[in-house]
């Protein structure tokens, strides 16, 4: 049993979500679809995996193309999607050093210190 499940009172129905999005015109949907797997992947703690990402797009939608757009957006940020164990992970970029000093850790210990758990479910 996942976590929401178990959350979830017995008779309360799991939550249905539009994915298609047919009300809105493409550049709108494609948006709210980048919208949706950028949050997906803030929110998660582990990397999430395609399957994942699937249930909050349309059947037609091109993940690889929406995390493309994605990663575009950030580019020259200090974060980005990166790749990691079959799924996607928001990451910080080379500013490792910066995050220990504002954590108070040093290089190689208090790892978990320094990543954010979130935890917005």
């Amino acid at each position: 049993m996942n976590e929401a499940s178990a959350r979830r009172k017995p008779n309360e129905q799991p939550v249905l979500l539009d994915t298609e999005l047919d009300h809105l015109p493409p550049e709108l949907r494609w948006r709210e679809w980048m919208g949706r797997v950028e949050a997906v992947i803030f929110a998660a703690s582990d990397p999430v995996p395609r399957e994942v990402l699937a249930r909050v797009v349309g059947k037609n939608c091109n993940l690889e193309l929406i995390i493309d757009d994605i990663r575009a957006e950030f580019a020259g940020r200090p974060h980005e999607l990166v790749a990691v164990a079959g799924g996607w992970q928001h990451r910080t970029k080379i500013f490792g050093d910066a995050i220990r000093a504002a954590f108070g850790t040093a290089a190689g210990e208090g790892q978990k210190n320094c990543r954010r758990r979130r935890r917005w479910f």
